[in-house]
């Protein structure tokens, strides 16, 4: 996800919405460090970004280890010491010389296609995909599957049938990037349907995951509803707590780092933490 949608989503998980959105050894980072010090368990944690006054001082407050911006590029932020840059090829029109070449100096991992199982995202085809998918690994660089929108642990989904047809045609795929938000705002429920769906995942598929995009959002009624800040902020408590627990959770997102596109999600107001700003910092 992008940009916020108004569209009413299926529900899956009882009143959960799941959206967008190798081996077994952690992603290595770049040494150094931040103002806030980025510790081990606090380099598993990341934002998603877009470039906005102040974003170099606010990545570093979040006491985050790594940001993407769903393109091959930073778009203009510059990251704190420390903070790792992870490129995005986003759509089918991103496979191109210039944006693998540029994703391809960013470091040593590479976010597949975002959302393609949505009209309003990179809206592909699995055969597509698969096709395209040569042109990523050319890269040498560790490969996340293609980010789906919903339904990452159904059969026959679009996640299911690009991992099969990966499998078929000898294609290489790391890990396995997620989007989720939820829609009940209730903390305990809602962190314990985030994990149901993470740990439905990995069985199927027995890769490390990656959460890239994750808050609280319902979608059901075609105009996004959010919490309560406070309400927001006890699920990252709850949440961040659990997603570091989890050793197959090799990395996890906030959506968003900003307010002025995240709307009931974003952390911070140029560089100033909200209540769920504050929380999001203090986890890891």
């Amino acid at each position: 996800m992008r940009t916020l949608r108004v569209l009413a989503l299926p529900c899956v998980l009882s009143a959960v919405l799941v959206a967008g959105g190798p081996g077994a050894a952690p992603t290595a980072f770049a040494a150094g460090s931040h103002a806030t010090a980025v510790t081990a368990a606090a380099k598993k944690k990341g934002i998603s970004a877009w470039t906005f006054n102040g974003v170099t001082k606010a990545l570093a407050d979040s006491n985050s280890g790594w940001f993407y911006t769903w393109s091959s590029g930073k778009e203009g932020i510059k990251p704190p010491r420390g903070v790792e840059f992870v490129p995005m090829i986003h759509d089918a029109g991103s496979v191109t010389k210039k944006e693998l070449g540029r994703a391809k100096k960013q470091g040593s991992t590479l976010l597949g296609f975002n959302e393609p199982d949505r009209a309003d995202q990179a809206h592909m085809t699995v055969n597509q995909a698969l096709d395209l998918w040569p042109r990523l690994q050319s890269t040498g660089l560790r490969l996340g599957a293609p980010a789906v929108a919903t339904g990452g642990d159904v059969a026959g989904g679009w996640l299911d049938r690009f991992m099969k047809g990966a499998k078929a045609r000898h294609h290489r795929v790391d890990f396995i990037p997620l989007h989720w938000y939820g829609a009940d705002f209730n903390t305990p429920r809602a962190t314990g349907q985030l994990r149901s769906y993470l740990q439905a995942v990995h069985r199927r598929y027995k890769k490390p995951i990656w959460l890239t995009e994750y808050a609280l959002i319902d979608f059901s009624s075609g105009t996004p509803r959010y919490p309560t800040k406070a309400q927001q902020a006890a699920f990252v408590r709850k949440s961040t707590a659990m997603l570091q627990q989890l050793p197959y959770v090799h990395r996890y997102a906030w959506f968003t780092l900003s307010t002025n596109r995240g709307d009931g999600t974003g952390l911070y107001h140029g560089t100033h933490a909200n209540r769920v700003g504050a929380a999001y910092r203090a986890a890891g």
